[in-house]
């Protein structure tokens, strides 16, 4: 079993099922056996990141997604009319991506993956799974050739959007748009992307579009959260590691979804009997509508606008779940339902407050606790510096409530 890096994100085909999958610190099927024993340290080529992390705080975006001005940015060539090979779609739509790269200082890896150059100013639109455990986020723009730091504006974790603003950016090229709503099956798309982290010159596969409007469940073996995607663009492009974030493109070199995940390591049987690996990409104009409400700055129970609320807490997976270190799980403790501490970040508000691991959550800002997710969309409606209030109970059985002040940290 190779470890140079994590299989493509795979997602759980709701008509089909899914299969084992062999590596942990990725999004998993929710079928067999998964293996967490992945390493905690060195480079990670991953469409997924987790952990625990700090994002720097959000920046004000110098461009606008609802009215560029194409006068202000290079556009890509302009939109054929007619049915283009690969290698024009390529040439087309390359100068408007981006390599993205996310650290996670607290455990030492970093995850790869593309985005999409929204404007010129330098928006750039991405997986929120690219991001999510990134203490820190590094783009090269490929139409330039030069890397920036870039901050996250906002993400929804529920529905993999997020996007990046790119500092010191200016005269950025962006690739044509086209509309998702005209996408049918049958019809020829190209996959662009930072295939297995290399960076350069993006990496290209072909295939046709299978179906529309599909649903896939992605869940996160370390945490235990997972999510439910829905009216995604299902394809035989055979992306791979570091392609989530990158481009879909039609046969006119119009963007028309963001890939975001891959039945990896399995293969469904085609009519003919050969083998047909499946991705699945989030139509671009739902995207866009998603990076519109950030961009707004509209706070949304899905949607975080700036730098995440951070506790510093790892969870204990529950025996039931299955997951790895890290996960969140529910567990009872006599008659008391919560959430058990298998770690404190040192110096984090958690620490602060005298936690320790071992010690079960009931609350998190008046809200009972029972699941990864509770916490996840508790700590939405927070930013750091907020005050939030915490109960938890002892190993001894002993109630304990306090206030404490959040500071930056991770992606939901």
């Amino acid at each position: 079993m190779s470890q140079d890096y994590d299989s493509d994100r795979p997602a759980q085909d709701l008509s089909h099922g899914g299969p084992d999958n062999p590596l942990g610190r990725e999004r998993g099927y929710s079928r067999g056996q998964i293996d967490t024993r992945s390493p905690r340290r060195g480079r990670k080529i991953l469409l997924f990141a987790i952990g625990v992390i700090a994002v720097a705080a959000w920046t004000t975006w110098g461009g606008s997604i609802v009215s560029m001005n194409p006068t202000a940015a290079r556009s890509a060539p302009a939109t054929s009319k007619t049915v283009l090979s690969i290698s024009q779609i390529a040439s087309r739509v390359d100068s408007g991506l981006a390599d993205v790269v996310s650290t996670d200082g607290y455990q030492q890896a970093t995850a790869a993956g593309t985005g999409i150059v929204l404007t010129s100013a330098g928006e750039v639109l991405t997986n929120n799974h690219v991001i999510e455990g990134a203490t820190s986020i590094d783009v090269t723009d490929i139409g330039n050739g030069q890397k920036y730091t870039a901050t996250p504006v906002g993400y929804d974790a529920t529905a993999d959007v997020a996007v990046l603003q790119l500092q010191g950016t200016s005269g950025l090229t962006t690739p044509s748009l086209g509309d998702s709503a005209t996408v049918q099956a049958g019809d020829r798309v190209v996959a662009l992307g930072n295939a297995g982290g290399k960076g350069g010159t993006p990496s290209v596969v072909s295939g046709t579009v299978i179906a529309l409007d599909q649903s896939i469940s992605a869940s996160d073996e370390l945490s235990g959260a997972s999510e439910q995607l829905t009216r995604l663009i299902q394809s035989n492009a055979r992306i791979k590691p570091g392609d989530s974030g990158g481009p879909l493109v039609n046969s006119r070199g119009q963007v028309i979804g963001m890939d975001t995940a891959a039945s990896s390591g399995y293969q469904f049987q085609s009519r003919s009997g050969q083998a047909v690996e499946h991705a699945y990409s989030i139509p671009i104009d739902q995207a866009l509508s998603i990076a519109k409400q950030i961009e707004s700055g509209t706070t949304t129970s899905d949607i975080h606008i700036g730098a995440t609320a951070f506790l510093g807490v790892e969870i204990a997976p529950s025996s039931a779940s299955g997951s790895g270190m890290g996960g969140f799980g529910a567990s009872n403790q006599g008659s008391t339902s919560g959430v058990t501490i298998a770690g404190i970040v040192p110096r984090s508000p958690i620490a602060l407050a005298g936690l320790t691991a071992g010690d079960m959550i009931t609350a998190v800002g008046g809200r009972s606790i029972f699941t990864a997710n509770n916490v996840a969309q508790t700590l939405l409606r927070y930013h750091p510096g907020d005050k939030i209030s915490i109960t938890w109970v002892d190993q001894h059985g002993r109630s304990h409530a306090t206030t404490l002040t959040l500071t930056s940290g991770p992606a939901a």
